[in-house]
């Protein structure tokens, strides 16, 4: 349907007499579809390029010189987008535009003076000043400090100790691998071995980082905490920490070998092929550096393995390099086939194409860790990467199942149902006590675990979130449950509605942040019936429609996760979060309302030659506060998806979404 046609029967109602919609609603759409499926690979799938900040490029340099295997082709590339992606104010963001973040800067340096760069470079000193501007280097992360210590440049006892011995610990311990989260399982197991055995970088050139520091780190005697601690959580576990530093080298060789063992063993039995220990590039760090501190061979299997995951990260183009902290192929594929099935209908073949690639990487075999908190549960989930089968996650599973009903709902298609039967079973198995769902375990909420002095970052667990749990209603809702009394369902719904925020928005945990779990949320609520005057959804609508941007798109940034925070603060619009906005707001009964007209005609005016969006501003979300991402795909299927939808509503007699995202 043409977009002056809907501006015509919004102008008499609720349009802003100023605002002009472009005509050009099919050929926007038309434009955007053939730019996507000019991406698709042969075999059906979508992987688009994943980008966190200048820390994993500069922690792959700092593998390499770990190993004393500087790739000088790879570094010079490396090098360019370091200094590309410098910020105006001389160090180097969390993400686009945001000020300097001093660990990533610390990092960056490091890496950029490893390559080659002098201290005396413009961009070498800048980066110098801003450090030393926020305290010196003695004030970076845990994570980084850790790093640091393996160079030589800070002692040990710069980091916090997480004793290898913790892989003897019985499940009841206050403290366990399985009441930690997956990332940090993954990363913390090999980064124990090499605590223990705490090697030295070969680091061929002699490179230290003095001059980053206000006071020579073998003199500090008080490291940083990090903000997120909580008493007195913090003072118990900051004590322990205190005994642990002085008695750990008194610790049983005997029991410290039986440990070292038993996390040799989780890392063979993770190890994934080619994609990794856990898929995520700071574990498979972790786990090229400990097989190299346990002396094995180059040519081992297992580490050529666990080489081959590193380099499979790699983005390298004519002029610059940068590496990926994962891949996102199960992800990409499965939101692409809901933005093509919205474009052309049930019968798209790219749509089809998608799904069928996505059938195999159900992981149907694998009981992986969660496991450990379900275990009469059977596996049905699908992972996030290439392969994880150790780590499916809710949220790629409930998205994945979504589109291989819509795609087999109205064409009677039967080839998808023991599938979606086991992916439904896995996904009810994993709720959690509270009604809700996190990404990849149950109950995984033990919250004075994020006061360990090791985990700065506050991001040890992986507690149920308002955005993961709505997916999983909406992915239920879809296949035609209904909300009745004790049902996964209803307790679902309940955890939505308990947690609203006052403003009537929802947070966000995997994307940037209350735009994103609003949209979550209403495509849940709608989903399972609630209808479009529940005062849940009339609060959430209103505090879309409060936070659009003038210009009619949305935006929000980083500072919506503050510790502290205050309420929305408006920032630049972007396309993946417009759209957001956009199919929340249609799914809550406003496909007729102003803002969702200006907010397609944002999309319209900003959609480039290409068919897609600009979009450097990060909109996804690793830890709030500490690791954002860049998914290149988002501006490129979501405003397609958003477009799609409205067109798809003005030509229908309802104006009802009829699925769950």
């Amino acid at each position: 349907m043409p977009l002056n046609a809907v501006a015509v029967s919004l102008q008499s109602a609720r349009r802003e007499p100023d605002l002009e919609l472009s005509p050009d609603l099919d050929q926007a759409i038309a434009h955007a579809a053939r730019a996507l499926r000019a991406h698709q690979n042969q075999d059906g799938h979508f992987a688009f390029e994943l980008e966190a900040d200048a820390t994993i490029p500069s922690e792959y340099v700092l593998l390499k010189h770990f190993l004393g295997e500087p790739d000088l082709e790879i570094e010079r590339k490396i090098a360019v987008y370091l200094r590309r992606t410098q910020g105006a104010d001389g160090g180097w963001p969390m993400l686009h535009g945001a000020p300097a973040n001093i660990s990533a800067t610390v990092k960056a340096y490091l890496a950029l003076k490893l390559i080659g760069d002098t201290p005396d470079q413009p961009h070498m000193r800048r980066a110098r000043e801003v450090v030393l501007s926020l305290g010196g280097a003695v004030n970076c992360n845990v994570f980084t400090r850790n790093t640091l210590a393996l160079f030589g440049i800070v002692p040990w006892r710069a980091v916090p100790v997480m004793p290898v011995e913790i892989m003897l610990l019985p499940s009841w311990f206050p403290f366990h691998l399985s009441k930690i989260s997956y990332w940090a399982r993954c990363t913390i197991v090999p980064m124990t071995v090499l605590a223990a055995l705490k090697p030295v970088a070969r680091n061929p050139r002699g490179i230290g980082i003095d001059e980053l520091f206000v006071v020579p780190p073998a003199q500090v005697r008080v490291w940083p905490k990090g903000p997120d601690v909580v008493q007195p959580w913090g003072a118990l576990f900051g004590g322990l920490d205190a005994v642990l530093q002085r008695t750990e080298r008194f610790f049983p060789n005997g029991s410290r070998q039986k440990a070292i063992a038993k996390a040799i063993a989780f890392v063979r039995e993770r190890l994934n092929g080619e994609d990794g220990l856990g898929a995520i590039y700071p574990a498979m760090a972790n786990t090229v550096m400990m097989f190299d501190t346990l002396g094995m061979p180059v040519d081992a299997p297992e580490v050529v393995l666990a080489r081959a995951s590193i380099e499979k990260l790699l983005i390298v183009k004519d002029d610059e390099a940068y590496c990926q902290p994962c891949l996102s192929p199960v992800w990409d594929t499965a939101l692409t086939a809901h933005a093509m099935l919205e474009t052309e209908g049930v019968e798209s073949k790219i749509a089809a194409d998608c799904i069928a690639w996505l059938k195999p990487k159900q992981v149907l075999d694998v009981k992986g860790d969660w496991a450990d908190q379900r275990p009469d549960v059977r596996p049905g989930g699908w992972a996030f990467q290439y392969e994880n089968a150790h780590y499916p996650d809710l949220d790629d599973t409930a998205v994945v199942v979504m589109a291989m009903d819509r795609a087999a709902a109205k064409r009677g298609d039967r080839r998808f149902d023991e599938s979606i039967a086991r992916a439904r079973e896995w996904v009810v198995g994993l709720q959690s006590r509270d009604g809700g769902w996190g990404a990849f375990d149950a109950d995984n909420d033990k919250h004075y675990l994020n006061a360990i002095p090791f985990a700065d970052h506050g991001a040890l667990l992986d507690p149920p979130t308002a955005d993961v749990t709505a997916r999983c209603v909406s992915m239920l809702a879809q296949l035609g449950e209904q909300p009745e009394a004790g049902s996964a369902i209803r307790r679902g719904l309940d955890y939505l509605l308990k947690n609203q925020e006052q403003d009537g928005s929802w947070y966000g945990r995997w994307g940037l942040n209350y735009i994103y779990g609003t949209w979550s949320v209403l495509c849940a609520l709608n989903a399972v019936g609630i209808p479009s005057h529940d005062p849940a959804m009339r609060r959430a609508v209103a505090w879309l429609e409060a936070v659009q941007n003038s210009d009619g798109g949305w935006g929000e940034d980083e500072r919506s996760y503050a510790l502290d925070y205050k309420g929305f603060r408006h920032a630049p619009s972007t396309a993946s979060q417009t759209a957001w906005a956009l199919l929340g707001l249609m799914a809550a009964g406003e496909a007729d309302s102003v803002s969702v007209a200006r907010g397609i005609d944002y999309l319209l005016r900003h959609q480039g030659s290409d068919g897609f969006w600009a979009e450097d501003i990060y909109t996804a979300t690793g830890f709030p506060r500490v690791f954002y991402l860049r998914y290149h795909g988002y501006p490129k299927f979501f405003p397609l998806w958003a477009m799609a939808r409205f067109r798809n509503l003005q030509a229908s007699n309802t104006k009802s979404v009829l699925v769950g995202m």
